[in-house]
């Protein structure tokens, strides 16, 4: 995906995040990965901690490095939490190069989750 593409399916994203959330200002990658471990934990509640927050996260990177094949679901703990492995190591990447691969991935879960709508 070029740049010009990613930066404006990126702030597509954005808008629907904000809409969703209920936002003033658009949100950032780390309100998008939230907003998607939310989704794949299947439940909201007014208040997580933050090690949910954090775990919440976690899940929404593991979720969109799946399609790359770096991480697989095993299932969910006794408490719906969902849980992956890692099946593969991501290649060395700079803090903006891991950015940019999230932002592509976090589309494509947002284009497919329009599909499935």
């Amino acid at each position: 995906m070029e740049d010009w593409e990613l930066d404006f399916e990126w702030l597509h994203v954005q808008h629907k995040v904000k809409e969703a959330m209920r936002k003033d200002a658009l949100p950032d990658l780390n309100m998008v990965l939230f907003l998607i471990g939310i989704q794949e934990l299947g439940r909201w509640q007014k208040k997580f901690t933050k090690e949910e927050k954090q775990d919440l996260m976690h899940i929404a990177v593991c979720r969109l490095l799946a399609y790359e094949e770096f991480y697989e679901f095993k299932g969910r703990d006794a408490d719906g939490w969902p849980h992956w492995q890692q099946i593969r190591e991501l290649n060395k990447q700079n803090l903006g190069q891991q950015e940019r691969l999230l932002k592509v991935l976090a589309v494509r879960y947002f284009k497919e989750y329009d599909q499935e709508s």
